[in-house]
This record gives structure tokens, sequence and C-alpha cells, in this order.
């Protein structure tokens, strides 16, 4: 797996089990997958002798982020190596305007958008879509960064001039007046076969996720129709692997907001919540081998990030108050703390969304930043 974070650190622990031998190119000694792994390999996943030299001593190479030369993965993949996800699926995770452009040539539900790679055309997007608009660039950004609402003219003139020259290419789409944000998780062999998670709601702040809540407080029917989307969305990507597909509900249809070729934060909660986690699926299904059951094990699971504190506190310093809420599994990830960083997260099963919710923002809270009060 290239790539040391906290997706590697817990595909790590689902390998284990496994048995089966994970090797993980870290950035540094320090990265939250190295602090656990003994099967560790310095480098750079923007460097081709990097890569290739880890990939030397692997069967299947996989990653826990996209931002990888996806040159080198592909040349890789044509000299025998397995890559999964392949180089072509992760492009639609790396960049906005393929993704768009290649699921709307397949006629799924997308916000209206326009790409843009010039100034005036920018301009008469935002004009033709209405105000206010959502603006992305097409490569880079996550948890809310490279995303911008601008309510006017003048808030896109200033993007603008911040942006200079030469112009990036841009997606402008829709703001899409939001009922909530679902996810679901797809898991997918090389053979083709998929397998689907239950719909989770996803509670964001500030372009960040804080809450799963699973199932999704939403009617049958939109679940399913979200069901079906990312389904579909997992087949036209052609991902091995976990696929998260981020979907929009405004009360009236379903739409696809983002993809994600690879273990997924709106998926922690698969590793006390499902029959499967999604990292075991990950392992399985990159490896070819049979994937798992996908159900939930309680009538409703809750998973609550646990962010930096604005007092600095180190989360482990205050374990004792997380485990003393009932059912509160504690996850951290051995990060140095910094207020707003993501450190763990908590998960909690109950027999209701609201005490499964009340638990996990307890449990979190203890831990760092309190999850702001939603409905």
């Amino acid at each position: 797996m290239i790539g040391g974070g906290q997706l590697a650190r817990m595909t790590h622990q689902a390998s284990i089990g496994l048995g089966l031998p994970l090797r993980i190119m870290v950035g540094s000694p320090t990265d939250s997958a190295a602090l656990v792994s003994p099967h560790t390999h310095l480098g750079d996943p923007h460097t081709r002798a990097d890569i290739t030299g880890f990939a030397a001593g692997c069967e299947v190479v996989t990653v826990d982020h996209e931002l990888v030369d996806l040159e080198t993965l592909a040349d890789l993949d044509r000299a025998g190596t397995a890559v999964r996800p392949s180089a072509a699926a992760l492009t639609f995770a790396t960049d906005k305007a393929h993704q768009r452009t290649e699921l709307a040539a397949a006629g799924l539900p997308l916000p209206d958008h326009r790409i843009t790679t010039e100034r005036d055309a920018t301009i008469a997007a935002a004009d033709t879509l209405g105000w206010p608009v959502v603006v992305k660039t097409a490569r880079g950004g996550y948890d809310g960064r490279g995303v911008w609402i601008l309510d006017d003219r003048p808030a896109l003139d200033a993007f603008l001039d911040d942006v200079g020259e030469p112009h990036p290419t841009l997606v402008v789409e829709e703001l899409v007046p939001l009922e909530c944000e679902l996810a679901v998780l797809v898991a997918r062999g090389p053979d083709g076969h998929q397998v689907t998670y239950p719909v989770v709601e996803s509670v964001q702040v500030g372009g960040i996720c804080r809450e799963t809540i699973v199932p999704a407080r939403v009617a049958p029917e939109v679940a399913a129709e979200a069901t079906r989307v990312a389904a579909e969305v997992a087949a036209v990507v052609d991902a091995v692997g976990i696929l998260a597909v981020e979907l929009f509900w405004d009360g009236q249809r379903i739409t696809v907001n983002e993809v994600a070729t690879r273990p997924h934060n709106s998926g922690h909660w698969t590793i006390e919540g499902a029959v499967t986690s999604q990292f075991a699926n990950h392992l399985r299904a990159v490896a070819g081998l049979p994937l798992g059951a996908t159900d939930a094990l309680a009538p409703a699971v809750v998973m609550a990030n646990v962010l930096g504190h604005h007092d600095g506190r180190t989360p482990v310093d205050h374990l004792a108050g997380a485990l003393s809420v009932p059912g509160a599994s504690v996850h951290l990830y051995g990060k140095s703390p910094r207020p707003g960083r993501k450190l763990g997260h908590v998960t909690v099963l109950a027999d209701s969304v609201d005490t499964a919710r009340a638990r996990a923002r307890a449990a979190a809270a203890a831990l760092g930043d309190p999850v702001p009060e939603s409905p």
C-alpha cells in the first residue's frame, strides 16, 4: 500500500487477521501506519524510482490516497504488477473534471455544472448557473480544500484574481440546496463482482466529516436510489477495492458529489459495525479473494471523528473519559495533536440512532473538539 496515513494503519490492522503480508510505503517514520507496521518502506509517492523500487517486492500495489504518480502506476500495471485500483480508476478521484465528464457521459445524475479553462468562460458559467455558485479546482483538494462557495460576481472576480494565470481547469457547479449528504461504499473485485454497504448519512462541518450515521435518516426509496447510483458509478469507474461515492440529497433527487477510489472516512464505522470492515474488504478485493458480507451489526451505528481540540490536548491522555461511555470503541491514529486535525474516531452501536449518536459525541468530546450540534 502506497501511503502511510490512518487508512494504511487500519488496513494493516485488517491484514493481521487475514494473514496477508502488507508492506506500506510511508513518507516518514512518524506516519500513522509507520508507528504500528513492521513492514514499512520510506518513499515519495510522486517519485518514479521510489514507487518502482517499492513495487519490486509486491504482488499487488494499492493506495491509501490518490496523490500518487499515476503514470508510474500505469507502467507498473503494463509490466505485470497488479495495480488495484488502476491508474485509470484513480484518475476519477484526482481529476474532478474527468470525473464529471465521464459520469455525465454515462448518464449519472450530477449537479448542473460547467468545466472551464479560461476566465471569461468561468464568469459565463457562474452567470448561467446562478448565484451563489460552487467552484472547485479540477485537481487537488480534500476535506473542504479546493472548494469555494462564491456569493456574487465580485467574489468570483476576487477569486479569479487570486488564482492568477495560467487559469487552472475549474469545475463550476450549481449550489445544491441540501437536505442531507449521503455516502455509499462499494467493494469491487477484479472480476467485476461488487457488494455495497448500507447507505450512511454524512454530517459535514466546514467541509470535514464529523459524523456518519447508519442507517441514513432517509426514506427507503431514497436509500435504494442512492445504492443504485453508487453501484452504477462503481461500474463506470471500474475500480478494484473500496470505492466511496458521496451523494447529495436535496429532497427531490440524488446527485453525485465526489468519488474516492480507496477506503474512506465514511466507512470507518464498519470496523465494529459491519460483518466485514471496509479495510478487510479492500484487501480481499485487491487480492482477488471472495468479498465479505456488508450488513450492519446493530439497528444503529454512529461514528464521530476526533478532531484536535483548541487547547492542544493529547487524546490518549483523556482515554478514560471516552472509554467510560457505554459501548464506545476508540481508534486513535498516533498523530501529533493540533486544532482541527483528524486524530481518531469513535464508533458506537446501539438500538437507536439517538442513543448511538449521543454516546459517540460524548466519547469524541472527551478526546478532542466537541462535535457541533446539528439536527
